[in-house]
């Protein structure tokens, strides 16, 4: 979900003025945390909504959509960038606490917190870039010649949205246990094709017990070919030890195929040593595996869907 951002509408949009925008709720929410305790998103809404003395009708508003409450709409997106800047840090499902640098900015008494000041945090600013947003001119509408067309602005909010939606999947992966992983795993090579059914899929692997997963799998349904496939929830960067021990083994199976998933990230000496060797070995990241989810609908469901149409002029012409 986009952040909602019909403050910016007051002249068309009266009615929701009363509801704060999501960046007026940024330094409320942030004080919020400021115990040190862990809070839920649900808990925080409510003192949120309190404290700017929401009416039920104000609490009852929903986007267009009508998937989700405009209030909290607007501060779970508060509450992601303080999150992108730092200042927060997830701490299980919708649940969150203050981090050091958060307690150092409240200890600065700001008056206001908004997307410009988070702009000096390097996190916030990578956060940005990576999701190719105009983010300066459409919030403070100081560039109008450089604003986005519909189409363009719909399409970065989708990109956006996905980007948004693969990071809270690998937070999931990471915090899951090695059995759901596992499950996770095989669900997902199914969805794509491989492994022939789930029961045969699930009988190939998750067989090593170490924590992450081990075995062989059908390339295709009638088991013409198999790919031995590795996965594990490392933390750093996977270098190229593990990539040549992942080779190893695949030469004492006699496979020829390989698959390497990891929750973070490969080295390049390791991407360089696969593109050098004999054997096929495919190399999947964290941010690749959870865009795949995505593709294949693995652990997501759909919120809502929008259909985008242009005048048919085949339908309008006369000759």
């Amino acid at each position: 979900m986009a952040p909602d951002q019909s403050w910016k509408q007051t002249s068309v949009e009266v009615l929701h003025m009363s509801i704060p925008d999501y960046q007026s709720l940024m330094l409320p929410l942030l004080k919020i945390t400021g115990d040190q305790q862990e809070h839920s998103l649900r808990e925080v809404v409510e003192t949120l909504a309190q404290r700017f003395g929401l009416t039920k009708e104000d609490r009852g508003q929903v986007l267009p959509s009508g998937t989700q409450s405009r209030f909290l709409n607007r501060a779970s997106w508060a509450g992601t960038y303080l999150k992108k800047a730092g200042l927060l840090e997830s701490t299980g499902r919708a649940r969150f606490r203050i981090t050091p640098r958060g307690l150092q900015v409240l200890g600065g008494n700001p008056s206001q917190i908004h997307t410009s000041f988070l702009k000096k945090f390097a996190e916030f600013q990578e956060f940005q870039h990576a999701s190719r947003q105009r983010q300066d001119s459409d919030q403070d509408g100081n560039d109008e010649s450089s604003q986005p067309t519909p189409e363009e602005a719909l399409e970065s909010g989708y990109q956006s949205l996905r980007r948004e939606l693969a990071q809270e999947l690998l937070e999931r992966i990471r915090i899951c246990s090695p059995h759901f992983f596992e499950k996770l795993v095989v669900d997902l090579l199914v969805a794509m094709g491989y492994g022939g059914s789930r029961k045969d899929a699930g009988q190939a692997i998750g067989q090593s017990g170490d924590g992450g997963i081990d075995g062989i799998i059908k390339e295709d349904r009638l088991g013409l070919d198999v790919v031995y496939v590795q996965a594990k929830r490392w933390e750093g960067t996977v270098g190229r030890p593990v990539v040549q021990g992942f080779a190893g083994s695949l030469e004492g199976q006699r496979a020829r195929k390989g698959v390497l998933m990891t929750t973070s990230q490969f080295s390049q000496d390791a991407r360089d040593y696969v593109g050098k060797i004999e054997k096929k070995i495919v190399l999947i990241e964290g941010e690749q595996l959870a865009q795949m989810m995505i593709d294949h609908g693995v652990g997501v469901a759909e919120v809502a869907s929008y259909v985008l149409k242009r005048v048919d002029l085949d339908y309008f012409g006369e000759e």
